[in-house]
């Protein structure tokens, strides 16, 4: 289903005024003023993400399956597309909702890292321009960036048959999950903080270069950090200064562009 301006609006009004009340509810110096530093442009990303960003990865995404489709079934089936196929398909909801998490937080943390790396670290690197990090932050995304992460997470999936109705489940767990790892909290789970990413461990990922920006990249799960070391959470130690030496411009349509100028 597309977003409508209204559900537009409401959900970034009830996600404001909820990290709002958080906020207010710590120590004066560990707050951000209500229009800190990059509002405007992750508010234009707000507006953005959800119609264009969006939309581009759907097109993106159908003209990646359609001729593998085509080229397995002979024709692109409306059952097909809409119940999946093969094995897992036959699985109930609920434990391909389950599986599809994992694999795709599996999927999205070596997306992730190959985002990191020279040849699309310009697009990515306007996500870590942000200076200073709160719930808004997460949607500052390229739309580049954003198609590269939605259809490289989302073929491993789909070709293996998952329904997309099971898939659809999942967006919203993965999209709230995203809003809290940004939130200007220090929470980490106490004893589940290896469990379940949380907003300390993903703050350490948005740390300035030197500090942490090539660590903790899972989505969801630590787990994949741990396994393969690059899982980064001191425990007498928060993240404070954040941001890239990439030198990114603060406006939206600069960030836009910035990726397609010389170097």
């Amino acid at each position: 289903m597309s977003p409508t301006l209204a559900s537009i609006i409401i959900s970034f009004v009830i996600l404001f005024i909820v990290f709002r009340v958080i906020e207010l509810l710590r120590a004066r110096e560990r707050r951000l003023p209500v229009f800190r530093r990059g509002f405007a442009t992750d508010l234009a990303y707000w507006a953005f993400a959800p119609v264009v960003t969006k939309a581009l990865t759907r097109v993106a995404l159908f003209a990646v399956i359609a001729p593998l489709a085509l080229f397995v079934w002979g024709k692109i089936d409306e059952d097909l597309i809409r119940q999946g196929f093969g094995p897992v398909a036959r699985l109930p909801l609920w434990v391909q909702a389950i599986a599809i998490l994992l694999l795709a937080d599996f999927a999205g943390y070596w997306m992730h890292r190959w985002l990191h790396g020279r040849r699309l670290w310009r697009f990515h690197a306007i996500h870590h321009s942000s200076v200073d990090l709160d719930w808004l932050s997460s949607v500052r995304a390229h739309p580049v960036d954003g198609i590269i992460s939605g259809v490289l997470t989302a073929i491993p999936i789909l070709g293996l048959g998952f329904a997309p109705m099971a898939v659809a489940g999942i967006v919203p767990v993965l999209g709230l999950m995203g809003v809290l790892a940004h939130a200007n909290v220090d929470w980490d789970w106490g004893p589940l903080r290896k469990v379940i990413v949380s907003p300390r461990f993903h703050r350490w990922h948005h740390t300035d270069e030197s500090a942490g920006r090539d660590t903790n990249f899972a989505g969801l799960l630590p787990l994949w950090d741990i396994l393969f070391g690059t899982y980064n959470m001191p425990r007498d130690q928060l993240p404070v200064s954040f941001g890239t030496k990439s030198p990114v411009p603060s406006g939206f349509i600069g960030q836009l562009a910035f990726p397609f100028r010389k170097q």
